[in-house]
C-alpha cells in the first residue's frame, strides 16, 4: 500500500522533483569565440565582412561574398586558468585541451542569366559554441558563522526544514541505497537532501515523530575547513545549413538554419572539517551532474556594400530553443560520535526533461577595406539575458525561476574590433573585443576583456592561418545554491592557440 502511495506522488511531482537554477540558463545562453584562425584573429569582428566558414556563423550573408566554393577546418590548444580566493586560502590551477574545433564548406552557383540575382550559395558548418573542460579548487576557513551559513550542514538543514519526517528517512529495516532510491522517486530531489543530512546524523528532528517538521544541527557553531573542488567537461556545438544570394552587385542576404548540442559533466567534491565540539566533525559530499541536449535557432543577416570600400552589415539571431535532458549521482560521508557514516546509493537519478530558451541577439557592423592591402572591421552586439526562460512556464517551480532571472540578469553588449594588414602573401592581424557582465550586479560574473594577433599564409588555392587569443574574466562563485552560498572570488584566463587550413574546391 505504501509502494503505491509513492509511485502516485512520483506521478505528481515529476516537474519538480530537480531544481534548474540560473547558472543552468547562463550556461547554455553564452558563447565563446571559436572559429577559424582569421575569425579569431580579428575578434570575431566580421559581420560585415563575410569570406570566411566562421563569418557565416556572425552572419550568414557572409557565404555570398565567396567568389567561389570554398572549405576549411580548423584546430586549436586551448588552455584555462583559475586564480581562487576562499576566506585565508588561495588557489591555482589551469586545464588544457586539443580538438577540432571547427569545419564547413560553402558552394557557390554563379547566375548565368540576366537576373538581378548573381549568385546562390549553400554550405554546411560544423563549429563548437563553447568549451566547458575547466576545473578549479578553492579553501580556507570559513568564519561567516551567522546561523550555521558557513557549513554545508545547512544545505542539508535548508532542504529539511518544513518536510515530514517520515518523508526523509529509511522505513525500519529498509536499506539506505533503497531507501535514498526510493524516497526521490517518491518526492523528489529535495527530499533525497534531506535524507542524507539526516541519515548520516548532521541533522535530527526536533520530536521523534513521523509528522515532524523541524530540526536541529548536530553542529556546534564556530569556524569551518573547506577543500572544495569543481571539475567539468564538455562543449556546446551547432551544426549550421546556410543558404544565401548576391542580389545585384552590393547586397548579400543570406539564412542559416542552426542545430544545436549540449554534451556536459560536472563533478563536485567538498571536504569539510571542524574542531568545533560538534557530534559531526568532518563531511565529505560529492556530486555528479551530467547533461545532454538538443535545440534549434536560426539566423538571418544581410550585407551591404556602401562604396566599394565601406559594408555595413546586420544579423539577427532567434532564441535557441533546448531540450535539455540530466542525471545526477550523490556520495556522503561523515565522522564524529556515532563513528564513521557513508551513503553511497549507486543510483542515477534520471530528471524528466526540460526545456530552456535562450535570449534572442541583435549585430550590427561595419568595415572599411584597404584594396587588397588590408581592412578593418567593428561588430556590435545586444543580448538580455533577462529574457532567459526555463520552460513550460506553467511550473511553478520555473515560474519562480524565470522571475528570479529577470530580476537578476541583465542586457549586455558586445564589441569586437580587428583589423588585418597584407604584405605579399602574408596577412597580419589583431582584434580586441570587450563583453559586459550578463548580471545586472556586474561582480557574478564579470566584464570580460581579450584580444588576438594572427598570422596568415597564401599559398595561391590554399591558405594557411595561426592565431593566439586570450580574454580574461572574474567570477563570484557560491558554493552551493542552498545553504553554503559563500562565494569563492575565480579569476580565470582562457588562451588558445588555433590553426585552420582553407582551400577553394
Amino acid at each position: 500500500m505504501k509502494k503505491l502511495q509513492i509511485l502516485f506522488i512520483s506521478i505528481l511531482s515529476m516537474s519538480t522533483i530537480y531544481g534548474q537554477d540560473i547558472t543552468d540558463a547562463l550556461r547554455y545562453s553564452q558563447d565563446e569565440i571559436q572559429g577559424t584562425a582569421r575569425f579569431r584573429a580579428l575578434s570575431g569582428a566580421f559581420g560585415a565582412l563575410g569570406g570566411d566558414m566562421s563569418a557565416v556563423s556572425i552572419n550568414p550573408a557572409g557565404s555570398a561574398v565567396f567568389s567561389q566554393s570554398h572549405a576549411s577546418f580548423s584546430l586549436s590548444n586551448a588552455e584555462v586558468s583559475n586564480d581562487t580566493r576562499y576566506f585565508n586560502g588561495l588557489g591555482s590551477s589551469s586545464e588544457s585541451n586539443f580538438d577540432i574545433h571547427q569545419g564547413g564548406a560553402s558552394f557557390v552557383f554563379a547566375s548565368n542569366s540576366d537576373s538581378p540575382w548573381k549568385k546562390f550559395t549553400i554550405g554546411v558548418a560544423y563549429e563548437r559554441t563553447n568549451n566547458f573542460d575547466d576545473n578549479w579548487f578553492a579553501f580556507g576557513t570559513n568564519t561567516n558563522s551567522s546561523n550555521f551559513n558557513n557549513t554545508i550542514g545547512s544545505y542539508f538543514f535548508d532542504y529539511a526544514d518544513g518536510l515530514r519526517l517520515d518523508e526523509i528517512s529509511a522505513f525500519p529495516g529498509e536499506g539506505l541505497n533503497q531507501a535514498y532510491q526510493e524516497i526521490g522517486s517518491a518526492y523528489g530531489f529535495g527530499n533525497q537532501q534531506a535524507f542524507l543530512g539526516f541519515e548520516s546524523f548532521i541533522i535530527d528532528p526536533e520530536v521523534d515523530a513521523d509528522d515532524n517538521t523541524t530540526y536541529f544541527l548536530n553542529l556546534a557553531e564556530g569556524n569551518f575547513d573547506h577543500d572544495y573542488t569543481k571539475t567539468s567537461t564538455g562543449y556546446n556545438g551547432k551544426i549550421s545549413f546556410n543558404v544565401a544570394a548576391q542580389y545585384e552587385e552590393n547586397l548579400y542576404l543570406g539564412l542559416n538554419l542552426n542545430s544545436h548540442f549540449i554534451d556536459y559533466q560536472r563533478s563536485t567534491l567538498l571536504f569539510e572539517e571542524n574542531f568545533n565540539g560538534s557530534d559531526v566533525d568532518f563531511i565529505e559530499f560529492e556530486n555528479n551532474l551530467s547533461t545532454t541536449g538538443t535545440g534549434f535557432s536560426f539566423q538571418l543577416g544581410g550585407i551591404l556594400k556602401l562604396s566599394q570600400e565601406f559594408r555595413v552589415g546586420l544579423t539577427y539571431d532567434s532564441p535557441t530553443w533546448y531540450t535539455i535532458e540530466e542525471e545526477t549521482t550523490q556520495y556522503l560521508g561523515t565522522d564524529g560520535i556515532n563513528g564513521f557514516i557513508e551513503i553511497n546509493p549507486q543510483v542515477v537519478n534520471l530528471f524528466p526533461e526540460y526545456k530552456i530558451q535562450t535570449p534572442a541577439k541583435i549585430t550590427g557592423s561595419l568595415a572599411y577595406i584597404f584594396e587588397k592591402q588590408g581592412l578593418i572591421s567593428f561588430d556590435y552586439s545586444r543580448k538580455d539575458y533577462s529574457k532567459t526562460e526555463f520552460r513550460p512556464t506553467s511550473d511553478p517551480a520555473f515560474a519562480d525561476e524565470n522571475n528570479f532571472i529577470s530580476n537578476t540578469l541583465t542586457d549586455a553588449s558586445t564589441y569586437r574590433l580587428g583589423g588585418e594588414y597584407k604584405h605579399k602573401q602574408f596577412s597580419f592581424r589583431g582584434g580586441y573585443r570587450f563583453e559586459e557582465s550578463p548580471y545586472a550586479n556586474g561582480v557574478t560574473v564579470g566584464d570580460l576583456n581579450g584580444y588576438s594577433l594572427g598570422l596568415g599564409y597564401n599559398f595561391g588555392n590554399t591558405k594557411l592561418d595561426i592565431t593566439y587569443d586570450q580574454s580574461e574574466r572574474s567570477f563570484e562563485t557560491p558554493l552551493y545554491s542552498l545553504g553554503l552560498i559563500d562565494t569563492v572570488s575565480i579569476d580565470r584566463t582562457n588562451s588558445n592557440i588555433t590553426l585552420s587550413l582553407s582551400f577553394n574546391i
